[in-house]
């Protein structure tokens, strides 16, 4: 009789041990079961593995790509016109689903120095400014990885020069019908626009009729992340 009892619980024993074993291996809830699953990827990651993604109100910021200008010619296939040495692009991400799919930004800003001109009567470039901003850039992650530019509550995209002449000051006012569009690279992080056509819509008649904006962008960086990581389209 002792002996019976004495196997008895030795087997309850084992088993409860085998159990604990077994159970230990396996998380406590469904809760911790989904923590040890990745999220889906996000249009835009602060990783190439796509399993960080940008956040929501965070501050995306981009110069010139390296060894680059930025342009802006009175045709497509002229090199007359104005260039700029520095321009920056800074924007706030609005959305930033799960792939695939669309992310918005507010193009909150977009600069230009360091300007010279090469059209015959301008003496300097004073300055080249963007207005009606914000705008709104769509990020796709489709092939390609186009970009849509639009403007905003406040108007069309603009940009206005101010320029000296042999006959004095002159400021040249643009606008761009609907949006303009783009592509993104992940391989330099960048942001590239070609040829996207301005008309004139204000300025003295020493002003081109025509504008033709070309830029790349890049590495464009989450400034709000901790080591401004560069910023990757999935």
């Amino acid at each position: 009789m002792r002996l019976r009892r004495h196997l008895a619980a030795t087997t309850t024993a084992a088993t409860t041990a085998v159990a604990a074993v077994v159970l230990g291996a396996v998380p406590a809830s469904a809760a911790q079961v989904a923590d040890q699953v990745p999220d889906a990827a996000a249009v835009l990651t602060t990783d190439s593995a796509g399993t960080t993604a940008v956040a929501v109100g965070d501050a995306l910021v981009a110069p010139l790509a390296p060894n680059t200008s930025a342009t802006f010619y009175s045709t497509a296939t002229s090199t007359t016109g104005v260039t700029c040495a520095t321009s920056r692009l800074s924007a706030t991400v609005l959305t930033n689903p799960a792939a695939p799919g669309t992310a918005t930004e507010s193009l909150t800003g977009l600069t230009f120095d360091s300007c010279t001109a090469n059209v015959t009567g301008v003496t300097n470039v004073e300055s080249l400014t963007v207005g009606n901003l914000p705008f709104t850039l769509s990020v796709d992650d489709g092939a390609g990885l186009p970009l849509t530019l639009v403007g905003g509550a406040a108007g069309p995209i603009q940009a206005s020069a101010v320029l000296d002449t042999w006959f004095g000051t002159i400021t040249c006012t643009y606008q761009l019908s609907g949006g303009f569009t783009g592509n993104a690279d992940n391989g330099a992080h960048s942001l590239t626009f070609t040829n996207e056509h301005f008309a004139k819509s204000d300025g003295s008649s020493l002003c081109p009729g025509d504008g033709y904006f070309s830029a790349t962008f890049g590495p464009v960086t989450d400034t709000t992340a901790a080591g401004s990581p560069a910023v990757t389209v999935n």
